[in-house]
């Protein structure tokens, strides 16, 4: 997410969603995902700690696996409460704040100091922009775009 060209691509699928896009698995509605995404970033930057949840996926090498090698499963991963806190308000404001999220991101590069993530906990700016491509491509996909 680091990268114009990864970049340039989520906001493209992001912006190509439609309020009453339908789901091809789970249960949240294409409004909840794009609330649930920018709860996430806002984690991602610091704004909004969240509370740590232990399991493998802090493990160092299920971590790495889980960021570079796996497909996510869908579905099957719960993310913290924190992660779902944000109820979706309008359409084009929520959209439009979830891309300044990521231009905030992508503005502080691989190199910035990083928060713990709530699950897989230490992570590099590398990490975290491997996190952020693959947690954005999900979710767009499970959404058709």
């Amino acid at each position: 997410m680091f990268e114009p060209k990864p970049r340039a691509e989520i906001l493209a699928r992001l912006r190509s969603l439609k309020p009453d896009a339908a789901r091809r698995w789970g249960r949240m509605t294409v409004a909840q995902m794009v609330a649930h995404l920018s709860d996430q970033m806002r984690h991602t930057l610091g704004d909004q700690p969240c509370a740590a949840v232990r399991g493998p996926l802090r493990w160092a090498l299920v971590r790495y696996l889980s960021l570079y090698w796996l497909p996510w499963p869908k579905g099957r991963i719960k993310g913290p409460p924190e992660a779902f806190a944000t109820k979706p308000a309008a359409w084009e404001a929520d959209v439009k704040g979830l891309e300044a999220l990521l231009e905030r991101f992508a503005a502080k590069g691989p190199s910035g100091v990083w928060p713990e993530h709530a699950l897989f906990g230490r992570m590099t700016g590398k990490d975290w922009g491997v996190f952020c491509y693959k947690h954005f491509n999900h979710h767009l996909t499970q959404f058709g775009a």
